[in-house]
């Protein structure tokens, strides 16, 4: 739907367990959490326009406050939309708050920043609790991970830090901060990385690549090398 008289610029709050999502995208014969979300939109507002998404995510991610915009030709006050939209969506996704923002509003361009959280279950033993929340992992040198991150941080060529599928040229990103924290839990570490935008895939992989040489897998400096290179 094209902007024009009547419309009216929704912004969501949305919240989501990724468990039995293939991602934030829209795709043929998956379940993704646009497809469930827009058919609950249209339920309240046939007219209302494509959803405008803050970022993509993979399959199995989860969202604590994704934010996604769309136009809308019905007039419902914010906390109609919310009350409404959550009518039609199942257990695993819930929008969480809602506001009026101009119509065409894009939270892609808009935004200040995103934050990933990625969690590690360090313990030799599985916990199903955790089964579907982290990355369980026997052993890992936190001293070791946290001096890799620190060599995240700022501003460099990530193409070593895609998925072979991401073809985009510009490659260059900036991470304003890449940390590591315990939780509340012992067990639990969490990777949290902040920035202006991501590649395909280019958390999980950095992540990835900090967990190897907190395990003993690469050497220390291995993350400086994947960037100068």
């Amino acid at each position: 739907m094209a902007e024009g008289a009547g419309a009216h610029g929704v912004l969501l709050e949305v919240a989501y367990d990724g468990t039995a999502f293939h991602g934030w995208a829209a795709q043929p014969h998956v379940r993704t959490v646009e497809e469930v979300l827009r058919g609950a939109v249209l339920a309240l507002d046939p007219r209302a326009s494509a959803l405008r998404g803050a970022s993509r995510t993979d399959a199995g991610v989860h969202a604590e406050g994704q934010l996604v915009g769309f136009d809308a030709q019905r007039d419902i006050p914010a906390r109609g939309w919310v009350l409404g939209v959550n009518q039609h969506l199942p257990d695993d996704v819930a929008v969480r708050s809602a506001r009026e923002v101009m119509p065409g509003f894009s939270p892609r361009f808009s935004n200040r920043g995103k934050r990933y959280r990625y969690r590690m279950l360090v313990d030799a033993v599985r916990d199903p609790c955790w089964r579907s929340r982290a990355w369980r992992v026997p052993a890992l040198d936190l001293d070791a991970v946290a001096g890799e991150a620190r060599a995240a941080e700022g501003t460099h060529d990530f193409a070593g830090f895609r998925s072979t599928g991401d073809g985009r040229e510009d490659t260059v990103r900036t991470l304003s901060r890449v940390a590591v924290e315990r939780e509340a839990d012992p067990r639990v570490v969490s990777v949290v990385v902040e920035g202006n935008a991501f590649l395909y895939n280019m958390v999980r992989i950095l992540v990835g690549t900090l967990a190897d040489v907190g395990r003993g897998r690469l050497e220390a400096g291995a993350v400086a090398r994947a960037l100068d290179a």
